[in-house]
């Protein structure tokens, strides 16, 4: 099973430098620029997906429809077509032949939405301070997490990238080839879950960049060491990699 782990192109939000959270922010121009680069790589390496995940937040789901318009010329499903102008897209490139993949099926999962950052959705760090000087300070002044009001806890985060980790490893097989588009915060979390670790490791994923990770999954529960402990099926040949920014 391969599963390559996708973070959102850049969205007007981060141009802003807001908090986005659960706020819906279409891509920016140079988001759109970005994913489709990243659209051309893929498409060159071939990595074809049997099923795509996506957060349903715009941001993301837009970058699955801008990578998902490079490799099928089947309409879209809807809520994916709605999202962007497929008038807009670049051409295929020379000695690409159109319609040689077969639709490719895409669900919105919840689970891959961004942390959902209540009280501060949308707003820049400045806003912030203006509108809750108090709890900024905090935050600002100490590691300790701070629950910021009408926002997610970290176990609540978690479990949902344990739950979604769990979904995929019942639901497909060592033929699957998956996509999972979503963004840099939760990913934290669902990487830390598929590597089975007890804390959750910061990363600083850029826009676009690739996690990729092939795993044996008829061996997945194995207890037997010599198979756990097998580098050859269980294998990161990507992290954090956004080459095609160049």
């Amino acid at each position: 099973m391969k599963l390559l782990f996708i973070r959102h192109a850049q969205s007007i939000g981060n141009q802003e430098k807001r908090m986005q959270g659960h706020a819906d922010f279409a891509l920016s121009a140079e988001g759109q620029s970005q994913a489709e680069r990243l659209a051309q790589r893929l498409l060159a390496e071939s990595w074809i997906p049997t099923y795509v995940y996506s957060s349903p937040l715009k941001r993301a789901a837009q970058t699955a429809a801008i990578l998902l318009n490079h490799f099928q010329t089947a309409p879209l499903p809807a809520a994916v077509s709605d999202l962007i102008d497929s008038a807009d897209a670049p051409p295929l490139e020379s000695g690409t032949k159109p319609g040689f993949c077969p639709p490719i099926p895409v669900e919105y999962a919840d689970e891959l939405m961004e942390f959902q950052n209540g009280i501060f959705a949308g707003l820049t760090w400045a806003e912030a301070q203006q509108r809750y000087p108090d709890l900024c300070q905090r935050l600002g002044s100490s590691l300790d997490w701070v629950q910021i009001p009408e926002a997610e806890s970290l176990t609540t985060a978690r479990h949902r990238a344990r739950q979604f980790i769990q979904r995929l490893l019942s639901r497909h097989t060592d033929r699957d080839h998956l996509w999972i588009v979503s963004h840099s915060w939760i990913l934290q979390h669902l990487i830390a879950e598929l590597m089975n670790c007890d804390r959750t490791w910061r990363l600083h994923a850029q826009n676009t960049a690739l996690f990729e990770f092939w795993l044996d999954r008829d061996r997945w529960s194995s207890t037997d060491e010599n198979q756990r402990f097998n580098t050859e099926l269980w294998q990161i040949h990507r992290f954090n990699d956004c080459r095609h920014l160049g």
